[in-house]
């Protein structure tokens, strides 16, 4: 039962080779936690608890119970719960529930009768294809196509 030895176990992925699992998954902020801090990750994230501070993640879906108080960047963005601050992400989506406070920047963007939204919506062109960025300022575009400067 219990052995000084170690057990290896090999893992297949469908076409039979040896590897590694993909990275992903899906993290659940449940409706009774409470996170401070940034939150960032390469899989996709669920809110249905309360997270203050910015989020960086490729899905979102922030549940009914949900509230976000932050700067949120996302490729896909489900709202239904509540946001304030801003959201950037290539498809927003706001559902009857979604109760958003601040400026939505989108490739994509619906929005649901009965959700409630203040602030500006705002289409944007993918600057990640172009390297750049857009940075903002009191709700202004201050400059577009930003470029990262490599030291």
């Amino acid at each position: 039962m219990f052995s000084k030895a170690s057990k290896t176990t090999q893992t297949t992925n469908k076409s039979g080779s040896h590897g590694t699992e993909k990275k992903g998954g899906l993290s659940v902020i449940n409706a009774d936690l409470r996170v401070t801090g940034d939150l960032i990750s390469e899989s996709d994230v669920q809110v249905d608890g309360s997270v203050n501070g910015d989020i960086r993640t490729r899905t979102l879906t922030i549940g009914q119970s949900g509230e976000v108080r932050g700067e949120i960047v996302a490729d896909k963005i489900r709202i239904c719960g509540t946001v304030i601050g801003q959201v950037r992400a290539k498809d927003v989506s706001l559902s009857d529930t979604a109760r958003m406070i601040g400026d939505i920047l989108h490739e994509s963007l619906s929005i649901e009768p009965g959700a409630h939204i203040e602030g500006h919506c705002r289409r944007i062109e993918s600057a990640a294809d172009e390297g750049g960025l857009t940075v903002i300022q009191a709700g202004q575009v201050v400059a577009a196509n930003v470029k990262k400067e490599n030291k």
